[in-house]
């Protein structure tokens, strides 16, 4: 049930920062942090947002991402690649045209440097399954992959979540170091310990989503003694601030002020408790920020600083400005895809799995004979399992692509690395040389190991039959996947189709009734099987296990509509997720 009634998220917030300072967000679960954060970066552009976003009088415009940095609380890395060739891939993609491949791969080694990750720079990032750096040089990983542009904003989302203290602070000391090169860094951090909330020059508290102390962070504590409010025992900063904004006041004293508007609701309610509510707590320090500082804050922001004439031209322009070209995109993405997936498609459980499978059929059909006609049926069967097996590996496959790869495309896509077009037939074409190796391999071992016929050109067409089904399973796989974009409702879906393709044959049921018959012209399984007939029994017999041994060329047709129909259906399918992926 969806309900149309508007919620204030935000209201009212006022601040500002400055080159070479480093803001941070703080407030409880829920008091807007990362929407707030995500509104600043351009993330967060959905149409049912009130109110605009400018960055000195100027509105934000798509070229102006090339100028902004945006570090999300996930670390949403590739795990296979190393952590020179992740940072060398996003130099490619996100520095200017104007540069060569050099000046960018310079930029890449300039940045490992910078962030001291020269002794990690071949280790792989690993991941759940991969053993790879330590979670802080992630995090600098990640850091690395948006100052490579050299932003002159940078934007991060919780970026001590999940590192020890001491990882933390490093963390921080180096967003220190970046915004002194002259950079603004506006951070949201949770709860910080007293080292670090030292280390922030300005700080926005909120709380509910309104704004509750904004200025230097280190004023913070005389400010809110100063209405009133200071801890009665010896507590973090950080700690105090989200007991405030929360509306808890164990452990701090009570403004006089306060205590008078208990009073004034408990004898308006008829209680007798004494203590003010989270609700009182909150509406109070509003005011109390809003008639003491409020105003004097907005009078600083009112004359806005003047940009310098590159900034200046890269905000008004409403051109997107892409690092690469088109084919260089393409390429990047396709060598990329390569590098990642690799491990995946060789990695030891698969190729058991297949030679295993590969050995254990040959040894069933071992020389088989198909002059007979009890010998042409068994090797029938090879042929059906054959056209099954290199259909339903493939979609099982391929269903993972679109849904486990969703939270890169959603990071990279928002920073307009490359074009949706683009990554589509990179990352669908990588698979192809890697999708061809264990076919050859199992074909091989099958094919000579049950005698079937003999000779280049039959092995040859059955390769590229067998091949032509991996790619059209695989077309299948990826528009379920796309489609769905969840795993278990895409495995459901695809077993199914699968089952019911299968069935569909003309293996199992050679009479199929005619108001399911359809089907069978939809399934690969039956276009496949029916070729590799025409290739093994042609000159044998017309007529196979029901099956008309005809010249084939409609099966062709039908799987090569199949290999380009079902991935423009996923790419479409991503198309129309366009405001999920920044686009």
């Amino acid at each position: 049930m969806t309900s149309s009634e508007e919620k204030d998220i935000l209201n009212g917030i006022t601040g500002s920062v400055n080159p070479g300072e480093v803001l941070a967000l703080m407030g409880p679960s829920g008091s807007g942090k990362t929407t707030l954060l995500n509104l600043l970066s351009g993330r967060l552009m959905e149409p049912t947002v009130g109110g605009s976003i400018t960055y000195n009088d100027h509105p934000y415009s798509k070229s102006l991402k090339s100028k902004i940095g945006f570090v999300t609380q996930d670390d949403v890395l590739f795990p296979h690649l190393t952590v020179k060739e992740t940072l060398t891939y996003a130099a490619l993609l996100r520095l200017p045209n104007t540069l060569t491949k050099q000046q960018k791969e310079k930029r890449a080694i300039d940045v490992i440097n910078e962030l001291g990750l020269e002794r990690c720079q071949d280790t792989m990032i690993g991941g759940s399954f991969v053993r790879g750096v330590s979670g802080g040089e992630r995090k600098r990983v990640c850091i690395g992959n948006e100052i490579i542009i050299n932003p002159s904003l940078l934007f991060l989302d919780e970026p001590t979540s999940g590192l020890d203290s001491t990882t933390a602070l490093r963390i921080v000391q180096m967003l220190q170091d970046i915004a002194e090169a002259g950079k603004t860094v506006v951070t949201t951090i949770h709860q910080p310990s007293s080292r670090l909330f030292h280390k922030f020059d300005k700080l926005i508290l909120l709380g509910k989503g309104s704004l509750l102390y904004f200025g230097k962070a280190s004023e913070a504590m005389a400010y809110f003694s100063s209405i009133g409010c200071s801890p009665q025992i010896a507590m973090n900063p950080a700690e105090f601030l989200l007991d405030l904004a929360n509306g808890n006041l164990h452990d701090v004293s009570v403004p006089s002020e306060l205590q008078d508007r208990v009073q004034t609701e408990n004898s308006e309610n008829d209680t007798a408790n004494g203590k003010p509510t989270p609700a009182i707590v909150h509406e109070y320090l509003v005011e109390a920020y809003e008639t003491r500082v409020a105003e004097n804050e907005k009078k600083k922001l009112m004359a806005p600083i003047p940009l310098d004439e590159e900034i200046k031209a890269k905000v008004s322009s409403p051109k997107r400005n892409w690092g690469a070209s088109w084919i260089q995109q393409y390429t990047i993405l396709f060598r990329r895809g390569i590098k990642e997936h690799r491990h995946d498609y060789f990695s030891w459980l698969r190729i058991t799995q297949v030679l295993a499978t590969a050995v254990i059929l040959g040894l069933l059909w071992w020389q088989s004979d198909s002059k007979s006609p009890k010998g042409l049926e068994d090797q029938a069967g090879l042929l059906f399992f054959i056209a099954v097996f290199w259909s339903f590996f493939p979609i099982f496959t391929a269903i993972f692509t679109f849904p486990q790869e969703r939270a890169m495309l959603s990071k990279e896509r928002a920073a307009d690395m490359y074009r949706l077009s683009a990554y589509f037939l990179a990352r669908t074409t990588s698979d192809l040389p890697l999708n061809l190796v264990l076919p050859v391999l199992f074909l091989v071992i099958v094919y000579f190991m049950a005698g079937l016929r003999m000779g280049a050109g039959p092995f040859f067409l059955s390769m590229l039959t067998v091949f032509l089904s991996i790619v059209a399973a695989q077309g299948l796989g990826l528009a379920i996947g796309a489609i769905l974009m969840d795993l278990k409702k895409a495995t459901t879906l695809a077993s199914v189709t699968i089952m019911t393709f299968m069935l569909a044959g003309g293996y199992f049921v050679q009479e199929v009734p005619v108001f399911i018959s359809w089907i069978r012209y939809m399934s690969f399984n039956f276009h496949t099987y029916k070729i590799l007939l025409k290739i093994q029994y042609a000159d044998i017999s017309p007529i196979v296990n029901g099956m008309r041994t005809d010249s084939g060329f409609r099966e062709v047709c039908a799987l090569v509509a199949m290999v380009f129909g079902y991935r423009l259906l996923a790419y479409l399918s991503l198309r129309k997720m366009k405001l999920h992926f920044g686009a």
